[in-house]
Order: C-alpha cells, then sequence, then structure tokens
C-alpha cells in the first residue's frame, strides 16, 4: 500500500519575545482542521514533532522546550472593534495532548506583528511609525493591544531594542494587557480566594511544619507565587540548578498541584496534568546579584525583586509574558508576596531579574467595593519572521 504523500500549508515561524512558533491564517489550514478538534490537534503534533519519546522534536518544527512547542491561528476579528483573533496552542513535548488553556504573553508580541504581515490590517494603517493592533485572545476571551512599529506599508523588524533571553537586538513592540485579571462570582475577583496571601497545608515532606504563605492570582495567566526562602531556594537559580533535579521538579509540580486546587482549578489531584501551564508555579525574593545565563553580572541595585517560574514542568529560561504579567499585576497590589519581595508599598511597575536578565513591567491596579482590580499590564518585546513559506506533514497524519 503506498504512503500517503505529504501536503504543503502555508505557514511564518516566528520568534515572538523568548518564544517562538508556527503562525498559521485559518483560512490556510486543511478544512478539516479550521474548527477545534483532533484533526487540528494531530496537525500541529505533527507540525511540531511530538510527541517525541525522545525530547528532541527531530521531525518537527519545535525545539523540545516549552519556549519553542508552539502554534498559533490567526484569523479575521470575530469581535468587535478589534483586528484579529489570536488563538494559541501549547504542544507537549513527550505527551500525547495539545492545551488549549491559556495564552502565550511572548507570542501575543508576534500575533500582532502576522496581523500586519499576513494582510488582516489595512496597509494605509502601516505606512510610517506605529500601528496599534487590537487582538481578541480567543483561548481566554481578552483584549490585547499590540504597539507595532510599521514603515512602507509593512512592520518594522529590525531595531536597537535588547531584550534579555534573546540574542540579537529588534524593534520594541509594547504590549498592553487589558483587564487581564479574570472574574468571577466567587467575590475573589483575580484573587480566587479573596486573599491576597494564602496559607496552604502541605504534606511535611514537601515544606516542614506543613504550612507554606502563596500568593494565587488569576491574571494574564492563572499563577501561584511563592517565598523562595519557604521552599529552600534563593530566586537566583538558572535553569540547570532546577531542571537537572528532578526531586526538586517533583516538589514543584506537587505544591502547583495543591495551589490548583485551593484555586479550584481543578477538583481533582489527578487532573493537573491535562493543564501544562495553568497555573504556573514561581518563586521570588528581594533583590540580589546574580550571574545571568548569559553570563552578564545583574546587580542587586538594576532590579526590585528576583523571579522563576516554572512553564511545562520545568524552569522558563528567562520568564513567560503571561507570568510577567502576573507579576506586574501582583506587584502593583499592596501586601501580595511579590509586592513585599519588591519592598511594599503602592507600585505601577517594577524591573525584575530573571534567570536571563531583568525586564520592566507595568500594571494600573485599584481597589473597587473593596476589591483589587487592574485594568491594563504593560510590557515591552519584540518579534521577528524567521522564515515564511510551507510547512510539509504526512497526509496521513491528520
Amino acid at each position: 500500500m503506498p504512503a500517503a504523500p505529504q501536503v504543503r500549508i502555508p505557514a511564518t515561524f516566528l520568534r515572538g519575545g523568548t518564544s517562538k512558533g508556527v503562525f498559521f491564517r485559518l483560512e490556510d489550514l486543511p478544512e478539516r482542521c479550521r474548527l477545534p478538534g483532533k484533526a487540528r490537534d494531530r496537525l500541529f503534533q505533527r507540525v511540531i514533532g511530538s510527541p517525541d519519546p525522545y525530547a528532541a522534536h527531530i521531525d518537527g518544527m519545535g525545539g523540545a522546550t516549552s519556549s519553542t512547542s508552539k502554534c498559533v491561528i490567526v484569523s479575521p476579528a470575530t469581535q468587535a472593534g478589534h483586528d484579529v483573533d489570536y488563538l494559541y496552542g501549547q504542544i507537549a513535548i513527550d505527551k500525547d495532548f495539545v492545551d488549549w488553556s491559556s495564552n502565550c504573553g511572548n507570542l501575543s508580541t508576534a500575533a500582532g506583528a502576522f496581523a500586519v504581515h499576513a494582510g488582516y490590517v489595512d496597509p494605509a494603517r502601516a505606512e510610517n511609525g506605529v500601528c496599534t493592533v487590537r487582538i481578541w485572545q480567543a483561548n481566554i476571551g481578552k483584549t490585547i493591544i499590540a504597539h507595532v512599529p510599521v514603515m512602507d506599508g509593512g512592520v518594522q523588524e529590525t531595531g536597537d531594542f535588547e531584550l534579555d533571553g534573546v540574542t540579537f537586538p529588534a524593534a520594541e513592540i509594547v504590549l498592553e494587557f487589558l483587564d487581564p485579571a479574570e472574574s468571577g462570582d466567587d467575590g475573589g475577583s483575580m484573587f480566587p480566594t479573596g486573599h491576597v496571601v494564602d496559607e496552604l497545608e502541605v504534606p511535611d515532606d514537601l515544606v516542614p511544619g506543613g504550612k507554606l504563605k502563596a500568593t494565587l492570582i488569576n491574571a494574564g495567566v492563572p499563577a501561584i507565587f511563592l517565598n523562595a526562602a519557604d521552599i529552600g531556594c534563593t530566586g537566583t537559580e538558572l535553569r540547570e540548578a532546577i531542571n537537572g533535579d528532578a526531586k526538586a521538579l517533583g516538589r514543584f509540580e506537587a505544591l502547583r498541584t495543591i495551589g490548583a486546587l485551593k484555586m479550584g482549578i481543578i477538583k481533582a489531584p489527578e487532573e493537573a496534568a491535562k493543564s501544562l501551564r495553568a497555573p504556573a508555579i514561581a518563586f521570588v525574593a528581594p533583590p540580589a546579584s546574580y550571574k545571568a545565563s548569559s553570563g552578564r553580572t545583574i546587580a542587586a541595585e538594576e532590579i526590585d525583586l528576583l523571579a522563576r517560574a516554572l512553564s511545562m514542568g520545568k524552569l522558563h529560561h528567562a520568564m513567560m509574558g503571561t507570568a510577567s504579567v502576573a507579576i506586574a499585576t501582583a506587584a502593583a497590589v499592596p501586601g501580595t508576596l511579590v509586592n513585599l519581595a519588591a519592598g511594599g508599598g503602592e507600585r505601577q511597575a517594577v524591573r525584575f531579574g530573571h534567570p536571563s536578565g531583568t525586564l520592566r513591567v507595568g500594571a494600573e491596579a485599584r481597589q473597587v467595593d473593596g476589591r483589587w482590580v487592574v485594568t491594563k499590564a504593560v510590557m515591552s518585546r519584540s518579534a521577528r519572521i524567521l522564515m515564511e513559506g510551507w510547512i510539509r506533514v504526512p497526509g496521513d497524519s491528520f
């Protein structure tokens, strides 16, 4: 029986922030993949090269990390007042799973640039200067505004903006995440328990004494913030210190599960594995000097706090964009662990140290009827097209 030939699908490979992903226009996908379902999941898995028991992604476009195992669909806006819809899929590396439950803040940058590049934005708006692209984040139902530098009808990609975790400079894209906090009827707003700090009950073998302070917040992504010192960390760790320690990774996953239960995101511990990215678990500490993964020394005086976060069960090489939104939001609310690590008080912006360097983020938060709300979070990123053309995949793979 002859093997099915490969099919080719128009696609663009972009870097956005400290992530990379394969971008598709909805109308370019095979018809059976234009709707959610198994065919779409299988297509994206084959594009990336998952599931891969070797965890190498040799036979796909992925890079075998959480930052490089991503696919994106951009399409004409379905919401009034927006330019495009942006739908993001996080592809598990060695498991048969595609996670559609959250956003990628880094690739939000590339979504704005791709919207211009792919013809979804009136070319007259992209003559010279900055084009404001309103993006509907379809995974979580939120608005993102990307301020994309443009020139001669296209995206200006080159520039002198430097982003720690990215080797070369590029043009700066400013992102605004509007109303990034989750809301609900439980009275907790972006703090699902109604508290800016909770005390988690945990097994003694995870934390001596069985008690652990945590800030549980829904902003950008559901996130669990811990004090580094409470879990035996310093906040200056690089990837190798955590990712090479199976016991430490297992401990973080156990704590993530406990936090997810407390936040009401899952109802049973076994459900945690079904969401690879939400909630994120992170730890923070007051400023301290350390050597970043690039070899550059980050002085304590350069930053307001230290922050480290895990993505898909591994310490992130820099910081996820959505976790950066959560950091900005939590830092703006007095009394959270993030705010206290930064020195406390009212803050509209912080610069935090991560494994690759530093990042400045801001948020506007206020109390309304006794509850904290955040109107927007802001950060700068960059994006660049790495390759464009066609993706080829075996025709019988999806």
